[in-house]
């Protein structure tokens, strides 16, 4: 029989490519994936795998504690983690590894597809070892449940769904995230900068000036360009690796942060900076919620919008870039974000993904 996995994590871009890896080994059959860990404890009820291949940040529980719920069962599920956050000597690896983990594989902050690929034998193995592992263990350890003496606690599905609300967080968060604000000319530029990302960019929030009812046919259009995903923002929404979040027009969008998790809040209110959305708002917000994670950029339009904020970023730890005059078309805010003292680095239009890229895998200290 072949070993049962399931895979957790936020990417679905790492849970197809991680079913492709596994499922290409005769021995391992991967049964379901969920994008977090609630919906997989859902799964797990349904048919319990030998073996769960976990990330840790994620939406509604973070893996870290998933792990300590699932080790503290009477029937624990050997987990093979596979994560950004666990660098070798990190807090998290250290906490994996207390609470149970059979194996951790670290991945990259880019360029996972590839690096899954090229280590496909290394993660059918951390499969296959945490199987092993667990069956030997069950041989010399008789399980709780067989002694009628002991009082029956919960199976491992069960603990993880009792009372999601209480969760706790994970003790490090490295993930960075990508805040933008356009105005005059931005169309454009934010078509040009999104096309040239790779689909495991980090997750992105947008402020473009733009009327009511114009932002949901701009977000489509953009994404049938891109290799992320682009849509119009929605109350809640997390901010995820490979999708960019448009603010709807007419709303202030603002990034908030609920352990290791980072969403969206869509607000009505004043105008701030003569607009709503504000630029201002969301930099604001990235720089109180997500400080020295965050990546600020500033893009071509008129005014001064989001130069207060960037500088509140870039004070705040973030790093800051802004778009150069020549390749502006109203040179305004990003002038002006300039003026305050909050950009790091001037670019050209055609480098500001690239210097994105290289920011995002500098991880925060």
């Amino acid at each position: 029989m072949p070993i049962k996995v399931l895979i957790i994590d936020d990417s679905a871009l790492v849970r197809e490519t991680l079913s492709q890896i596994l499922n290409s080994d005769s021995d391992i059959k991967v049964i379901a994936t969920a994008s977090d860990p609630i919906f997989g404890a859902k799964k797990i009820k349904v048919e319990r795998p030998d073996v769960i291949v976990l990330d840790i940040e994620m939406a509604r529980m973070d893996g870290l504690t998933f792990l300590k719920k699932m080790n503290e069962t009477v029937d624990p599920i050997p987990c093979v983690v596979c994560s950004t956050m666990i660098s070798e000597g990190s807090e998290n690896a250290m906490k994996a590894l207390e609470y149970g983990a059979a194996e951790l594989i670290q991945k990259p902050a880019l360029g996972t597809r590839k690096f899954l690929e090229e280590s496909k034998v290394r993660i059918c193995d951390a499969v296959k070892s945490a199987y092993k592992s667990t069956s030997n263990l069950k041989k010399l350890i008789p399980s709780p449940l067989n002694n009628k003496r002991t009082v029956q606690p919960k199976l491992s599905a069960d603990v993880i769904l009792d009372k999601p609300s209480a969760l706790s967080t994970p003790l490090e968060t490295t993930e960075r995230v990508v805040v933008v604000g356009a105005s005059t000319g931005g169309t454009e530029a934010l078509k040009d900068f999104l096309t040239m990302l790779p689909d495991d960019a980090p997750g992105i929030v947008i402020v473009q000036h733009m009327p009511e009812h114009f932002t949901a046919a701009f977000a489509n259009r953009l994404d049938g360009l891109c290799r992320i995903h682009v849509k119009e923002a929605q109350n809640g929404d997390s901010v995820i690796p490979g999708q960019a979040l448009i603010a709807p027009g007419n709303y202030h969008i603002l990034l908030k942060r609920s352990g290791a998790r980072y969403y969206v809040e869509i607000k009505e209110g004043p105008l701030v900076s003569r607009h709503r959305p504000s630029v201002d708002v969301l930099f604001r917000s990235a720089a109180r919620y997500a400080g020295k994670n965050a990546i600020g950029i500033i893009m071509t339009g008129m005014g001064d919008d989001g130069a207060k904020g960037m500088r509140e970023m870039h004070d705040a730890g973030a790093f800051t870039i802004a778009q150069d005059e020549q390749s502006c078309i109203v040179y305004g805010m990003p002038g002006e974000a300039v003026k305050n003292g909050g950009v790091d680095k001037i670019v050209p239009l055609t480098n500001i993904a690239q210097t994105m890229i290289n920011a995002s895998l500098i991880r925060s200290k």
